[in-house]
């Protein structure tokens, strides 16, 4: 069963849709039977919106989906009701920024490539901070702040999420801050990287052009099979998640010809070395 309930609510949008679809109902004719709106269906089917479980059972009810397969899915739903630990930072986390922690939150494996900052997940504190503040100024920081430092949690947890970074070297080396606070990041970025969860790999300048130039992401895949993996994307006011089976396969390619490029983790790890002396 997952935990997130971001992760719950989209399972059963996509379980909802395909129930939907070979029952041979369009939106209309099922919204209708379902006594709401074309449109609720619709924002329920692509998991913007929640849908309750007595709404999940009248939904199976409409496409003859009975016994243990339904109460499966109720139970699913009952768990999409549940608040994650992010949603007590809705003042701060953007609407669509829940969304990827949510999934973050259940993720399996992450596989990311960041070119001009070390990624939230291996920030330390002083470096989010100064991040925040030339990203988004001093308003409501240090909850901004605590948010980051609890997303780290899936490194550490019981069953942490396997990590592989491709760290533009850029990001390795650009003094956003003074040198206490880069020395202290890139030397917490030895220590994380030498956890078994944890692959990074340092993309040197002189690979050269590369296939993510103009594109940083996020992929996530989830242990249990029927979470189809996402590709996350982001900019200063909004996030993107492609769901389409050739768009992760695009970036899955990405991610291992980035690997390619980039410094193996034993010669990354000697990099970060130097980066840490380089700010001491």
């Amino acid at each position: 069963m997952t935990a997130s309930p971001t992760v719950r609510r989209r399972r059963i949008a996509r379980e909802l849709r395909q129930l939907r679809e070979r029952a041979g109902m369009t939106l209309d004719v099922a919204a209708r039977q379902l006594d709401m709106s074309k449109s609720n269906l619709s924002r329920i089917e692509n998991a913007q919106i929640g849908i309750k479980p007595r709404d999940v059972r009248a939904a199976l009810a409409l496409y003859q989906v009975t016994g243990a397969d339904a109460e499966a899915l109720i139970e699913i739903a009952r768990g999409a009701q549940q608040r994650g630990w992010w949603q007590h930072y809705s003042d701060v986390l953007p609407e669509w920024f829940e969304f990827y922690v949510g999934l973050e939150a259940e993720a399996a494996t992450l596989r990311t490539y960041e070119a001009e900052a070390v990624p939230g997940l291996l920030q330390t504190e002083a470096y989010a901070r100064e991040v925040y503040r030339l990203t988004a100024g001093e308003e409501d920081l240090d909850r901004k702040v605590a948010a980051r430092l609890r997303r780290q949690e899936v490194l550490h947890s019981e069953a942490p999420v396997e990590l592989s970074v491709v760290l533009n070297e850029a990001a390795l080396l650009r003094p956003v801050s003074n040198r206490a606070v880069m020395a202290g990041q890139a030397t917490h970025l030895e220590d994380i990287a030498q956890l078994p969860n944890v692959t990074i790999q340092v993309l040197p300048f002189e690979a050269g052009g590369h296939p993510a130039m103009n594109s940083p992401y996020v992929l996530l895949t989830f242990a249990d099979t029927a979470d189809a993996a996402v590709v996350y994307l982001e900019n200063l006011s909004m996030g993107m998640a492609l769901e389409e089976v050739a768009q992760v396969r695009s970036y899955s390619l990405v991610h291992e010809r980035l690997r390619r490029l980039a410094l193996d983790p034993a010669a990354s790890l000697i990099r970060l070395k130097e980066a840490s002396r380089y700010f001491t």
